[in-house]
């Protein structure tokens, strides 16, 4: 069951729409590379489509009637936007539910170091990573520093053409023989992911006077420089910042289009931020809906989906219980209806065919790119292992939502049963006993600090869930 080939079936003004969209899309990959700005850029959307948070409406004594539209932001780091529908709440939600965190390297929190003349940030690699990718590209450093005082200052550096860049730096092959003979896991190591910070000493005019103390500490004269700087330009009081700071190591620079005929995207953190914006576009489209239509973008994903803005926290029920109330349907019962009434769409990505490593992929069973949204009916690992899998009834009724808007899709699995494997947030909403299956965009790259989607799949995926909002 060969899936056509999207581009196929597109008019100019098909096509003129796939380009809007991407364009749009490239700006927000660019420019959103943390968790943090991609919940600000979120909520900066939503109110400009006439979101309110919903803490200042509870905060009013707002009830919440049909057609209301409130977001709930958890740490700067998780988000939830709710339509509400004329559909009684208790015969459940259409969710969607996407990730925004991506695979990267966070600043220890004691990371400044000198060495041999250069000083150096010492990293803790999150997520899944081929180590060996992240040296010898620029890097940016995104973040937070959190002062004692109370402010917080905001961190980017690297993503202006007049910004420094940064780099973890790697063995020249002329010395690279034991390098080269060690297991890609093994090529570069964990604690060998150091970025390389600065190399200009700071100069003291009294050299030769300074006392002993001082000559003792001229080994960190680049340290000195570097802590110096911080101070005067990045808003640090003392190398002590760092403690309470949060700042993301991510590739350097703009997403762009991809191949001659431009019909791809290449950046970095397109797992998952490709279906969070896709996902958001959707929810922000949304006009009178019949079932409230949620939006889930959450934390933590890429770690187990754990801590306070992971989705295995109670962010996503205390939310949806404040609605009910809000919407007069308080109590504990009332909840369990909804969510066990309610369909969603775990909106992640999916391992994309790729000719060059033929061998990792059972072809019938593969995405494609330039197929359309592709569904998965179960990830998980080899024997299905931690993996939510839908029941058919629910697949027949999304192929039916999908065929009714004319959306571009496929299904498939995460490469051959015994080579791996992977799991998403679906099986953490499948508890509450509502149908969930996992679909988004076919990914290149997977992981890597530069990823690559079809620009096709985007915009089927946008379609595919505006389709499911409307109609599930």
């Amino acid at each position: 069951m060969e899936r056509r080939n999207a581009w196929k079936g597109y008019s100019d003004e098909d096509s003129a729409e796939v380009e809007r969209l991407a364009s749009d899309y490239i700006e927000f990959i660019s420019t959103c590379k943390t968790e943090r700005e991609c919940a600000t850029r979120a909520i900066e959307m939503a109110e400009a489509a006439g979101y309110v948070d919903m803490s200042a409406a509870r905060a009013a004594g707002r009830k919440l009637q049909p057609g209301a539209k409130v977001y709930a932001s958890n740490y700067g780091k998780s988000l939830i936007l709710f339509h509400m529908g004329t559909d009684p709440l208790e015969h459940g939600f259409n969710i969607l539910g996407a990730h925004i965190d991506s695979p990267r390297l966070d600043i220890k929190q004691n990371p400044l170091y000198e060495a041999d003349g250069f000083a150096l940030l010492d990293t803790h690699y999150y997520g899944g990573i081929k180590k060996y990718q992240w040296v010898a590209l620029p890097l940016a450093i995104h973040g937070v520093v959190a002062k004692k005082d109370g402010s917080v200052v905001r961190v980017n550096v690297g993503e202006d053409p007049s910004d420094p860049v940064f780099c973890v730096t790697d063995l020249l092959p002329h010395l690279g023989a034991d390098q080269m003979d060690k297991k890609g896991s093994k090529v570069i190591e964990g604690e060998a992911l150091d970025v390389l910070a600065g190399s200009r000493p700071l100069v003291d005019e009294a050299d030769d006077k300074t006392s002993d103390d001082a000559k003792a500490k001229a080994g960190e004269s680049v340290k000195a420089m570097l802590l110096s700087l911080l101070q005067d330009k990045y808003g640090f009081d003392d190398e002590e910042d760092f403690l309470s700071s949060e700042l993301e190591v991510v590739p350097a620079g703009p997403a762009r289009s991809c191949g001659f005929d431009e019909s791809m995207v290449l950046g970095y953190g397109q797992d998952d931020r490709v279906c969070a914006y896709t996902s958001l576009a959707a929810q922000l489209q949304v006009d009178c809906p019949a079932r409230s239509a949620v939006c889930v973008l959450v934390d933590k994903e890429e770690i187990g989906s754990v801590g306070a803005t992971g989705m295995t926290s109670l962010f996503f029920e205390n939310t949806m219980a404040e609605i009910m109330d809000m919407a007069g349907l308080g109590g504990d019962l009332p909840l369990r209806r909804a969510l066990a009434a309610s369909n969603m769409l775990s909106s992640d990505v999916s391992a994309a065919f790729d000719p060059t490593y033929a061998a990792a992929y059972e072809p019938k069973n593969s995405a494609y790119c330039g197929r359309g949204i592709v569904f998965n009916k179960f990830t998980g690992a080899r024997g299905k292992s931690g993996s939510n899998d839908a029941n058919a009834e629910y697949v027949a009724k999304i192929r039916s939502i999908m065929d009714a808007d004319n959306v571009a899709f496929q299904t498939a699995e995460l490469g051959k049963v015994d080579q791996g494997g992977g799991g998403t947030i679906a099986y953490i909403l499948a508890k509450y006993g509502m149908n969930v299956i996992d679909c988004g965009v076919a990914v290149l790259s997977m992981h890597a600090p530069w990823e690559v989607t079809s620009k096709a799949d985007i915009y089927e995926t946008r379609k595919g869930y505006s389709a499911f909002l409307h109609r599930a």
